[in-house]
């Protein structure tokens, strides 16, 4: 698994670096998605975690959860417009499984995307999201992962 600056990004995701969130298709036309490794060390430790709703409408761009650390409150936004059809239970009962597994059991939602070839054209390939995330890490001032 490739590492920028401490922080595991694994290659077979796709990433909005802007917002650090990962996607991973699913094979039946849904999304899973959640917080990259560098978005959970930024935040600091996970105390809760506020999906939408199975059956709610995302829009793109704006929130699909709300997370909540002793440093931050705020929006994880998604990419893709769509409805939610899963979300991780039990990231709800015990947040910080984002910080200690972002990448498996730290999973924010599974999305029915409405255009998923559209989105997926304009976020970054695992393989290819290194220097976009040393220039991000830069820009925030954020030096890496413990």
């Amino acid at each position: 698994m490739p590492t920028v600056n401490g922080c595991n990004i694994p290659d077979e995701l796709l990433y909005d670096v802007e917002n650090h969130i990962w996607f991973t298709e699913q094979g039946d036309g849904t999304v899973k998605l959640g917080m990259t490794s560098v978005a959970t060390a930024m935040a600091g430790q996970l105390v809760a975690f506020t999906p939408k709703k199975v059956g709610r409408s995302v829009k793109a761009g704006k929130s699909c959860a709300t997370v909540e650390s002793g440093k931050w409150v705020g929006p994880a936004k998604s990419a893709a417009a769509g409805d939610v059809i899963a979300v991780n239970d039990d990231l709800i009962s015990n947040p910080d499984l984002a910080n200690s597994d972002p990448y498996d059991k730290g999973w924010f939602i599974i999305l029915k995307p409405d255009d998923w070839d559209a989105v997926k054209a304009n976020l970054t390939p695992g393989s290819q999201v290194t220097a976009a995330y040393e220039a991000k890490m830069a820009s925030e001032g954020f030096a890496g992962c413990p």
